[in-house]
């Protein structure tokens, strides 16, 4: 985030500081306002392209083992543009080489999980998926799994057959 503050303030100063010299080659012909509008267009250009540009730059930047289960865009009344081209702003991938399965219940995966979002640190996050019930939970402290494939302390969660998150581990493996 500071290094596209940075990013933001040094494309401003140097569109005001192109105005500035073509200003003075011109002997002082273009009119005043045209510096500091010209650095605030090129302010928000640099905004603009760092918005959309991070999405690309984090799944560019993942293991090819990381599958992308789930992205939400975002649209604001303060970013008109987002209405016609949303960006993403988090997304969920799956990293496929954690998945294992219970010999005795095969249905049942594990998995790992990466919470990835525009102003937050990376988050992962184990995750218990039932393939044939349709369901998956988080494995926390409270979670228990014994050897014969049975699990005690699960709060389990009922998804839909198209839940991006269950479909992608049930899927991959």
């Amino acid at each position: 985030m500071f290094f596209e503050l940075i990013a933001t303030l040094v494309a401003g100063i140097a569109a005001a500081g192109i105005v500035f010299v073509i200003n003075r080659s011109l002997k002082g012909r273009l009119p005043r306002w045209l510096m500091p509008v010209a650095a605030g267009l090129a302010m928000l250009a640099a905004t603009i392209s760092n918005e959309y540009g991070w999405f690309p730059r984090q799944t560019d930047n993942m293991p090819p083992e990381f599958v992308i289960a789930e992205s939400v865009e975002a649209t604001a009344f303060y970013r008109p543009w987002t209405y016609l081209f949303p960006f993403v702003e988090r997304f969920v991938a799956v990293d496929t080489a954690t998945i294992n399965r219970h010999p005795a219940v095969p249905e049942r995966r594990i998995a790992e999980i990466f919470l990835y979002s525009r102003w937050s640190p990376v988050k992962s996050l184990g995750v218990l998926a039932d393939c044939e019930a349709l369901r998956r939970a988080p494995i926390t402290e409270a979670v228990q799994m014994n050897d014969d494939g049975s699990v005690e302390g699960v709060k389990w969660s009922t998804v839909p057959a198209t839940d991006p998150i269950l479909k992608t581990i049930c899927e991959a493996s």
